[in-house]
Parts: structure tokens; sequence; C-alpha cells
């Protein structure tokens, strides 16, 4: 009798339906309400999307999850509520929350003194709370597993599979170990129940792969002349469209989806649909290359929350990195992002795994660095600044000057009604940074919609103490106009992009909510904190309203809410 391993994971919601992903220990037929689909094999391993279809909009029903007709969710003797598949209602005020960088699960870390995970915290004050108080969808911004720092518990399973004392060492080398940091992570308890009630949303970053993943073109020259490198980026994105890619598809973009159905059609026939899903992820990665073949992958996609447009965009990936060009992403996914921002929509979010609004200071630096590292002072000063770059995680937005200016000007024209209807806010949702803070910033004529930038991270990891006086210096403007002088020292065009901070910077593990109700939206940030004898809880650090006011009538809409009201 097949035996659910890992899920089920509510993925794509829509007003009328739910997709529904399962990891199982054997090929069986996954039941859920009455909607089957059979498992189809990776690597021996065995899963299944269920496209639960034809519900009605706003409604809720109670689910089991059915194995060859035997119910194996909810598991026997769990002390939590049943699990509940929600879809939207297009007059329901929507809740989204996100974060980026979880790290293992508490009981993996607990000897390493970490602060509780918030998205833990979470799920347990919502296991507390009435289904309409649940939110709507979960968006993981990167660094859902870490490859390249791995728990106590997968290095023992490593070291039972092959020697360490080789490279790569204790960080994950192919499909299968990636196959236990899944498991590890969302076989916690609480994310288990979580995931299993809320929509979720996902997009990788580079600890998903290996830090600074995709950094430069001499960091990639550098990483594929080692022997392990390939199992290691053929292993990564095949577990990732899996694991994560998949579920971010809609039921419509399932059925045209040309990997998709040729990994079904594997599954009826009984074949292992890992050949393919490694061409697949060999393609994609030739795409850093500028092989303009690779260009049909596209892990970048958009999703309809109600009047909410959320796109998702791939910053790792999809970036170009030859000896001539550097861009945060190709020509083709940038007319792609484009034509997503046009229509007609009341927010718009961008989630890119990367800030694209940085500190001041740090965003002069990646400037100036990416710039000596083209050679603008030198061939001794390019070397230096590769080995800075490297050092320093410089490789955000601010390191890809061009295509930061170019996402600028879209956003303005998105925030002046060039592309459509004016929306009523327009923010980018970003993670790794190891801090959270919120920035806007503001384009002419008056009455723009401003942009914000929100940034969240992270959800369950370490924050050293040199990472918070960096990033503190770095939103000085002190700081800023020190560095400033440095980036015009190595030719750095003056930026069209001028940003304030809001609210910031805060540290430790956190979780951010956006809340939209019609053409009001508003942000808040908890942090999970802990109380000796007492179990963690989620304090609220702080709340912007992002959109207040009609940006077309500048007429109220409604008064931003009191602090109890978003706790």
């Amino acid at each position: 009798m097949a035996e659910l391993e890992l899920g089920p994971v509510l993925r794509h919601v829509t007003e009328t339906s739910v997709t529904v992903w399962v990891e199982t220990d054997a090929a069986c037929e996954v039941d859920v309400l009455g909607r089957t689909a059979r498992t189809f094999q990776v690597h021996g391993h065995h899963y299944a999307l269920v496209v639960v279809d034809g519900l009605e909009p706003g409604t809720q029903k109670q689910y089991e999850v059915k194995l060859d007709e035997v119910v194996v969710w909810p598991l026997p003797g769990a002390d939590y509520p049943p699990s509940i598949l929600r879809t939207l209602a297009p007059d329901r005020p929507q809740r989204l929350i996100f974060g980026s960088c979880r790290h293992a699960t508490p009981d993996a870390l607990e000897q390493l003194g970490y602060e509780p995970d918030a998205l833990d915290t979470y799920s347990q004050r919502m296991a507390t709370q009435e289904p309409d108080r649940w939110p709507d969808a979960v968006l993981l911004l990167g660094d859902q597993v870490y490859a390249d720092n791995t728990s106590p518990k997968t290095q023992e399973y490593i070291k039972s599979r092959r020697p360490v004392d080789v490279p790569p060492f204790l960080e994950v080398s192919d499909y299968e170990e990636y196959t236990a940091l899944y498991s590890e992570s969302w076989s916690d308890p609480d994310i288990r129940w979580l995931l299993a009630n809320v929509p979720s949303a996902m997009i990788f970053d580079d600890h998903d792969v290996r830090d600074d993943w995709n950094t430069s073109y001499e960091w990639r020259r550098d990483i594929e002349a080692t022997s392990w490198w390939r199992d290691r980026i053929i292993g990564g994105l095949t577990s990732y469209w899996v694991y994560q890619h998949l579920g971010n598809l809609s039921p419509a973009d399932l059925e045209t989806d040309s990997m998709w159905l040729a990994v079904r059609a594997a599954g009826d026939a009984g074949v292992d649909a890992a050949p393919l899903l490694e061409r697949l992820a060999a393609t994609a990665d030739a795409e850093v290359d500028g092989d303009q073949d690779a260009a049909g992958m596209r892990w970048s996609y958009t999703i309809d929350y109600g009047r909410t447009r959320l796109v998702v965009v791939d910053t790792r990936c999809g970036r170009v990195l030859t000896e001539t060009e550097r861009t945060m992403i190709s020509d083709a996914e940038f007319a792609w992002l484009a034509e997503q921002v046009d229509g007609d929509y009341d927010h718009l979010l961008i989630a890119s795994s990367l800030p694209w609004l940085l500190p001041w200071a740090i965003h002069h630096v990646e400037n100036w660095n990416e710039a000596i590292c083209a050679g603008t002072r030198g061939p001794r000063m390019a070397k230096l600044g590769e080995l800075v770059r490297r050092a320093a995680d410089l490789e955000h937005w601010g390191a890809f000057a061009e295509s930061f200016e170019r996402l600028g000007t879209l956003l303005a024209e998105v925030s002046r009604g060039e592309r459509g209807p004016k929306p009523a806010s327009i923010s980018v949702l970003s993670g790794d940074v190891h801090h959270a803070y919120v920035a806007k910033a503001s384009f002419d004529p008056p009455g723009s919609v401003p942009v914000y930038q929100l940034v969240v991270s992270p959800v369950h990891q370490t924050v050293p103490q040199a990472i918070k006086i960096g990033f503190t210096i770095g939103w000085s403007r002190t700081a800023a106009a020190i560095a400033r002088p440095l980036a015009r020292w190595a030719k750095v065009k003056k930026s069209a992009v001028r940003w304030d901070r809001l609210a910031g910077p805060f540290y430790g593990n956190e979780l951010g909510t956006l809340v939209i109700d019609g053409r009001v939206a508003r942000f808040s940030l908890e942090r999970a904190l802990r109380t000796p004898g007492s179990a963690p809880r989620l304090a609220t650090v702080n709340q912007t309203p992002l959109a207040w006011r009609d940006s077309t009538t500048a007429e109220p809409l409604a008064p931003f809410p009191a602090r109890a009201q978003l706790s």
C-alpha cells in the first residue's frame, strides 16, 4: 500500500480551483475531493499534482487525501484542525504572507541557537484561528532549502551515501540529496499543516543551488571547471521543477506546458521522467551563457489574486553572463515582464528574490564594483573587484546597473498610467539580505503612484552582528555621501531612480503580510519572539499603508487601520 511521504501542499489557487501536490513512496492514484491523478516518477521518487477544479468562488471545503482509495491525510492522531481547501473570492479582502530564507527546521537546528522560526510560529497561531482569518496565499521568495549549508541531520545522510572529504564535501551533490533537503524542511509538522491549508507560490534564490549562484561570468567559469558542479546544478534545477516550479503553474498553463505533458505521459506509461527533466535543467542553465535556445524555459510566472497581479521574476537562472553582456534578466525575459505589467488591475506586486532598492551606500558600492569589474579602471582593479564581489555578495540589482535602470523605467511607466489604468499601489517584494525594511521610490510628475520596496528576510536564519552593522551603516546618509563619489570614480552614470527609506532596518526572523481590500493596501511586519517559559509568538514591528487614497482622484478610500486590527 502506498504511503504519503510529503504533502499535501496546496499550490496554485483561483476562484474555482486549487492544485494539490504530494510525494508518495510508490506509484498510485491520488484522490482529492473526487479529482484524481496518477503519480509520476523521478529517480525512483513518486509525485502527483491533482487539479481540484469545479469549485465555487469564495468557498471552503474540508478535504482528505486518498492513495488508491485509502485515506492518508489528515495524519492519524494529528493535533491540528481539519485541512481546508479555499477558493478566492472576488469581493473578499485578500491576505498574502511572504518572506525568504528558511534554513531547515527548528528541531534540526535547535542546538545552534536560532531564534524562533517565523513561519512555524505563524502556523501555530493560525491553528487557533477561524479559517476566514487565514491568509489566501503564502509567497516564498527564495532559499527554501540550503544546498550549501546543510543541517547536522542532512549531513549524516550525506555521509551514509558518499565520502565527504572531497568536494562538494557536506554540501548537496545531486537529486537524491536534494530530496532529503525537501523532506527535512517540509516534514516539519507546523509547516506541513500550514502548506496543506494555504496555497503557496515559490521562486528560488542562490542557496537553493549555491551561495552567489550566477554572480558573474568569472564565477560561472570557475564553478563549471569543478568535477561536481554539473551534478549539482542538474539536481538542483530538476528538483526545483518537481518540488517548487510545477505548482506555480495554473491549470490552464498545465494543459499547454510541454514538459508537464511529457512528464505526465511518462508517468502513465510507468517510465521514469528524470531524463526529460535533466535535459530541461541543462537547457535552462545554458541561458545564462547567452544560449538563445534556452530562452524557452521560463521560471518566472504571473498569478492574479482577484484584482491584484503578482509577477514573480527569476533573477538567478534568467541572468545573462558572458564576456560582453551582463544583465539581471535577458531581453526575452524583460519583454515578457513588460507584457505582464500591462493591463487593468488594482495592485501590482513584482516579486524578486533580490531587492531592487538597497540601502543607498550599498547600492553605490555595487555600482562601483560592477564598473571596475568591467574594466573601467584597468585590469588590475578588475581582478580586485571580482574578489570583492564574491567576498561581499555584491550581486543584487545594483550590481546590474543597466537592468536596475530598465526596471525603474518600466515601473515609472506603470506608476504614471502609461501601460494601462493607473493602479492603486505598486510594490516590489524581496528577501535575501537577512533584514527587513520598507523603501519608497517616487516618480514625476506629481500624482504618479509610488513604488514600495518591501523586504522580508529571514524567516528562519541567523543574523550575524556584522550584517546588522553593515546594513545599518548602509542606510545612513553619511555612508551614502562617501560611497556615491566612489561610483562616480568608477565612471558609473547617475541613476534616474531616487528612493527614501520609510522603515527599518529590522532584524530577526520575520514574516510580512499584505492586506488588500479593494483599492486599499497595507503592509505589516511581524517578528518571531521567544519568552522564557512560553511558546514563541509574533510581534508586530511595522505597519505601512501602501494605498489609502484613490490615485486617480486623491480622495481617501478608507482610514488606515489601527495596530490591533492587523495583529
